[in-house]
């Protein structure tokens, strides 16, 4: 085995962990923590462009822009569920340069489709889908990093990846329409009219000014990562499908981690579809950062909170906490407002659903590897798996809530579907992991 693979790596080994573990894994955590950073900008980058299109001359319909919004959803959920089985086929290093240097393509595509008026809608509708690739990340990184770590350290470790890995969904919506007026890569043209306005953008800025830093973090991977030899092949990692705690878990996460990642996805087209009719003037990307920054902030604290106090009890309170919100939601008439005053309180009650969702995905992240202490394999296989589930929330949210546009002419039908999934969701983690006498406590 060669000097890319580590031998008797065993981070539970007190004397291990202190001497050589602690300084492997916390290298590793930061390199991959970047990485996955950036492949969340990349997964929600659309989120930002489909408010733009329309202003710079493509005639796409808000249903349209849903569907681009969803496509990268779809794509993240699909390569997750790949990427949940390639650490223990390939090992860490090579997977996470590979699927780093690789989102560069996507990135090139969209920055000269952007320049193009003539750009079709079936080209946005593929680059969509292969933006996807960032949302794929998340199912090998995490895994990864559960194997470095020892399980008295992995709410910790995994908040601390997760969250600021989570607050690339932020940055990317923070940082957009900071860099839209720069025209920092004119050497290869652009420059977009809005058309209300006749000002200039550089829409193309928002793909192009990523491809660099993941170009230098791919390198960087390559050369600094070790892999640890938990191997196990493809026929062998489909024993977590015979536990039915893999289906409960993938439920729970559902609720914290689709809801986070719907929410962002979607949060920018439902201030666009709801409340700029009220409010013209009214720019979505202005408040849309706040939730995943809120989400992923949480997220990183409540990891350390979860080693103190168990997760289960706090994914319950989670659960709890989103039953009412979206209740106060749906019943409060936020998803069909007549007012702008309503916007305030819409703007908080999807603020607050950030916060506890940042509380759960820190508290499921800590369940899972006590739930499956039996087998580190596993437990990392069921992160894996979970996370690619919970990563098609921003394609449930955008299709879904176009589907109950459709069919009711609100979107109460849909939240209301999410509000019995957080019912559902909160019975089973107290029946088998919260009460007394719980099959599994964590």
């Amino acid at each position: 085995m060669n000097s890319q693979w580590l031998t008797n790596y065993d981070p539970n080994e007190e004397q291990f962990w202190e001497k050589k573990g602690k300084k492997i894994a916390w290298k590793t955590l930061i390199i991959t923590t970047i990485a996955l950073t950036i492949s969340f900008i990349t997964w929600f980058l659309f989120s930002v462009v489909v408010i733009k299109l329309p202003k710079i001359g493509f005639d796409f319909s808000d249903d349209q822009l849903f569907w681009l919004a969803a496509m990268p959803g779809l794509a993240g959920g699909l390569l997750r569920i790949l990427n949940t089985f390639l650490i223990p086929l390939f090992g860490t290093r090579k997977v996470v340069t590979v699927t780093t240097l690789i989102k560069i393509i996507p990135l090139l595509m969209l920055g000269f489709a952007v320049m193009n008026p003539e750009t079709s809608y079936s080209y946005f509708m593929l680059i969509a889908f292969l933006m996807g690739i960032g949302g794929g990340d998340f199912s090998s990184y995490m895994p990864s990093t559960s194997l470095f770590f020892p399980k008295k350290e992995l709410g910790t470790a995994l908040g601390i990846q997760a969250g600021i890995g989570n607050f690339g969904v932020c940055l990317v919506q923070l940082l957009s329409p900071l860099v839209l007026s720069l025209g920092i890569f004119s050497f290869v043209g652009g420059g977009e009219i809005i058309a209300a306005s006749g000002e200039v953008i550089f829409l193309e800025n928002v793909a192009f000014i990523y491809i660099i830093p993941l170009f230098l973090i791919g390198i960087w991977a390559w050369v600094s990562l070790k892999n640890i030899p938990v191997t196990a092949s493809f026929k062998e990692q489909l024993d977590i499908f015979g536990d039915k705690h893999t289906w409960y878990c993938t439920l729970t996460y559902f609720m914290t981690f689709g809801t986070f990642a719907g929410l962002a996805a979607a949060f920018p087209m439902m201030i666009k579809s709801l409340y700029v009719p009220l409010e013209a003037d009214l720019d979505p990307l202005k408040y849309a950062f706040y939730g995943p920054l809120i989400g992923s902030l949480v997220r990183v604290i409540f990891g350390k909170i979860a080693d103190k106090t168990g997760g289960a009890i706090l994914t319950h309170i989670t659960g709890i906490a989103l039953i009412i919100l979206f209740a106060i939601l749906i019943l409060g008439g936020y998803l069909t407002p007549t007012a702008i005053e309503q916007f305030p309180v819409f703007v908080t009650i999807i603020l607050l659903i950030f916060f506890f969702t940042g509380v759960g995905n820190a508290a499921t992240f800590k369940q899972f590897p006590i739930i499956f202490s039996d087998s580190p394999r596993r437990a990392a296989g069921v992160i894996g798996w979970t996370s690619a589930i919970a990563a098609f929330g921003p394609f449930v949210f955008n299709v879904l809530i176009t589907q109950s546009r459709a069919f009711t002419g609100d979107t109460r039908l849909f939240f209301g579907l999410v509000f019995v999934i957080c019912l559902w969701a909160t019975f089973i983690n107290w029946k088998f992991y919260t009460r007394k006498g719980c099959e599994r406590p964590s």
